[in-house]
């Protein structure tokens, strides 16, 4: 075997493709939630370990951790891809929502990796951020928030420790996985009781949609992942896709110009969609 790696979110999407990719050589603990996925893990080859997490139970974290740090004593790489979106309009999202936005989509990762850094040492830490981590989403703020946050801890997490373990965010903007239909299930009340917004609501719903056929090819991102693994000195961002450039430039612009832009735009694919 060569390597030994960690990776959150595997049971579908990037996290899967991953497992799949780096399992044939590699010895491979992977992450899931749906107890029903186990079986799958477990087909794709014999050096997969599955193991179970759920970032919205805090709880389980520190188990998961602990079944790792018994079964080996050295990390190569840890690839944080599990997450979630939390969308609707920011006044009727209930702040128990958003908290779950950040457990997933941060605090779990930061758990895993401060769990896991002494194994991690000379190692990797692959976070899959997001295009949203340039803040200019409306209507899926807690998600952007939480994206944004995930890239400055782990930032501070590179620029502080000890261990010589190198930090990466990969960076893609819409790609093609379950993720879509996943939060527009998990988002049902707030996209379908925000009166007010209801046709802002029926455009996000049709846009996940959308997404989720003609979004990235998954195997775009699972590449620049691999590319950033591979590296003795990756790079600090990996941005994926057309989208997720034209996002990190429109970004430099000035806020009250991003804000003007923005509702113009959502008002006219409204517009278009009706």
């Amino acid at each position: 075997m060569n390597r030994v790696y960690v990776i959150t979110g595997a049971t579908s999407g990037i996290g899967k493709a991953l497992v799949k990719e780096l399992a044939t050589d590699n010895i491979v603990y992977a992450g899931y939630r749906s107890e029903n996925k186990v079986s799958e893990l477990s087909l794709i080859s014999e050096n997969v370990k599955p193991f179970y997490v759920d970032y919205a139970k805090p709880e389980t974290v520190s188990e998961a951790i602990n079944f790792i740090k018994i079964s080996c004593n050295k990390i190569d790489c840890l690839i944080n891809v599990a997450g979630c979106v939390v969308a609707g309009p920011i006044e009727k999202i209930p702040v128990s929502e958003i908290r779950r936005q950040f457990d997933v989509n941060v605090f779990g990762h930061l758990e895993m990796a401060q769990g896991l850094a002494e194994i991690l040492e000379n190692g990797k830490i692959i976070n899959v951020s997001s295009m949203a981590s340039y803040g200019v989403f409306p209507y899926i703020s807690p998600y952007c928030a939480s994206k944004r946050c995930l890239d400055m801890f782990f930032n501070s997490f590179l620029n502080e420790n000890k261990r010589n373990i190198k930090v990466v965010s990969i960076k893609p903007g819409v790609i093609s996985t379950p993720l879509w239909d996943k939060s527009v299930k998990e988002n049902a009340g707030s996209l379908t009781d925000s009166e007010g917004y209801e046709k802002e609501m029926e455009f996000m719903i049709a846009n996940a949609k959308r997404n989720e056929e003609k979004g990235l090819s998954v195997d775009e991102v699972v590449k620049t992942i691999l590319i950033a693994d591979n590296a003795d000195n990756p790079k600090l961002t990996y941005t994926v896709g057309k989208d997720a450039f034209s996002a990190r430039i429109f970004s430099k612009l000035p806020q009250i110009l991003i804000n003007k832009l923005i509702k113009l735009g959502l008002k006219i694919r409204i517009n278009k969609q009706n």
